[in-house]
């Protein structure tokens, strides 16, 4: 019989070489909290007791998918964000840390209550859900292009207990409205095609990429859209905000001031890199 101690160390051993030390431990414990339900403390607690061939099985399952590059939010359908549990598969992108910041300077900015936000291109929905249960009684909607995604969206809405009005359209080719919005955000597809030679196998491989990569040279086409979109959408003093790519987020600015947008700010991440541009109609 094996040990939970001699399965994690076989098991980290595997996948070390591929996502380094710190992730192999996480990803044990990620895969013992879906199989067993086990949190850090009962992994060390029961780390001397046998397991039983079922359990060995499981998990040495579940690392032959991680090594070959299938990300373990897709191997389960859930990842944790924004301190909610959310639906996820190769429909939808996984949601990334950067954009729990973008949430948050959203809620900080916007204090008032009943404020009407779209998000678009709203993949699984985390952004839209997340402004639902986080700003002061929003009337929040979301769009895709993807009916899968949006099924996503609606199931994780549904599972959060929050009013989200989620539908299909396409971010460019949206139809004018006028002062409808008091806030647009969004996390387009901004990803050069050029970065691909950068961008982990277990991203390219596993999620869709009609939700990531834009041409090199219309790298800025779902912001355009969007921001003409937004200049007729958004009340007087509507504040829009993107998620950016580093690469041409100045050239984002600049297009933006030049189009009449207010105090175009853009705002690092936590990694440093500029991330997120806010503009006020």
């Amino acid at each position: 019989m094996t040990t939970l101690r001699q399965l994690y160390d076989s098991t980290c051993k595997k996948l070390a070489p591929i996502y380094g030390d710190r992730e192999a431990r996480w990803l044990f414990r990620t895969i013992m909290e879906h199989i067993k339900g086990w949190n850090q403390v009962e992994l060390a607690l029961r780390a001397d007791k046998e397991v039983s061939d079922f359990i060995v099985g499981r998990v040495d399952d579940a690392t032959d998918r991680l090594l070959e590059g299938e990300p373990v939010q897709y191997i389960y359908g859930d990842t944790y964000w924004h301190g909610m549990t959310l639906k996820v598969n190769p429909a939808v992108l996984i949601p990334r840390p950067e954009t729990e910041e973008l949430v948050d300077i959203i809620v900080k900015d916007n204090t008032k209550s009943d404020l009407k936000v779209l998000d678009v291109c709203t993949g699984s929905g985390c952004i839209a859900v997340a402004l639902a249960r986080s700003l002061d009684f929003p009337e929040v909607s979301g769009f895709d292009i993807s009916d899968d995604a949006l099924a996503v969206a609606r199931e994780n809405a549904s599972a959060l207990k929050v009013d989200v009005n989620f539908f299909k359209a396409d971010a460019l080719n949206l139809s004018k409205v006028e002062n409808e919005f008091d806030i647009i955000v969004s996390n387009p597809p901004y990803v050069l095609e050029s970065e691909k030679a950068g961008i982990d196998k277990n991203v390219l491989d596993h999620e869709p990429h009609v939700a990531l990569f834009v041409p090199d040279d219309d790298g800025l086409k779902f912001y355009k859209a969007i921001a003409s979109y937004a200049k007729t959408a958004l009340i007087d003093n509507g504040r829009l905000y993107f998620e950016v790519n580093p690469l041409t987020s100045s050239q984002l600015k600049s297009w933006m001031e030049s189009e009449g947008w207010k105090d175009v700010n853009l705002l690092p991440d936590m990694y440093g890199k500029t991330r997120f541009l806010i503009a006020e109609k």
